[in-house]
């Protein structure tokens, strides 16, 4: 797909809604998409949306062994309401043998053995499960709000690492907007969450860097 493609893509499909954007993916998909979550808040929005489309779409969660309990309380929810075709990768090291070597989750601060963490913890299980998913469309939450990196993107974007398009269809929606559709769905949300990858909102963990 062009940069002129990704473009005209990207204008058309602003005005339509995400469970369009969802169809109009997965029928570019052949077979082959699949939609990664972390659990964090609102992600119910994007699950609900691809799950209508396809409902045994793979779903890639990474468990770091770090999560708190709400969150892998509230994935076990999700996936028994939604039905979640859900497919877990974990690091190569448990949590707690990772910090009996490397000792406990770096500070916030500590930026080179915060991406060493990342690396270990989360980047490779990432790519392990991208590169037995093999997905043609990769379906994620990202919206333009989160953070200044992530405002720089668009609903379809190219993600050359893992050779396929990635497609956010709740880009431009708000935190009213993902608030207003849990509550019309009665869709449950979780504000425990943390990612010791990224330690702040405003720093990417290295998956969505392009």
């Amino acid at each position: 797909m062009t940069n002129n493609q990704i473009a005209a893509y990207n204008a058309v499909l602003k005005n339509e809604s995400p469970l369009e954007v969802v169809r109009w993916g997965i029928e570019r998909a052949n077979g082959h998409a699949i939609v990664s979550t972390n659990f964090r808040p609102f992600e119910a929005v994007v699950l609900h949306h691809c799950v209508q489309v396809q409902p045994d779409i793979p779903v890639l969660w990474v468990d770091h062994g770090y999560n708190r309990a709400a969150t892998y309380r509230y994935a076990e929810k999700l996936r028994d309401m939604l039905h979640l075709n859900l497919k877990i990768y974990v690091p190569k090291l448990t949590a707690a043998y990772r910090d009996a070597i490397y000792g406990p989750i770096p500070d916030i601060d500590d930026e080179t053995e915060l991406k060493k963490f990342s690396a270990m913890m989360k980047l490779e299980p990432f790519q392990r499960g991208m590169e037995e998913l093999a997905p043609t469309v990769w379906f994620t939450a990202l919206r333009k709000v989160q953070n200044p990196q992530r405002a720089r993107l668009d609903i379809i974007s190219e993600d050359l690492t893992y050779n396929t398009i990635k497609i956010s269809p709740v880009f431009y929606w708000t935190d009213a907007d993902m608030e207003n559709y849990l509550e019309q769905h009665n869709l449950p949300n979780e504000w425990d969450y943390f990612d010791p990858a990224k330690a702040d909102e405003k720093r990417e963990c290295g998956i969505h860097v392009k």
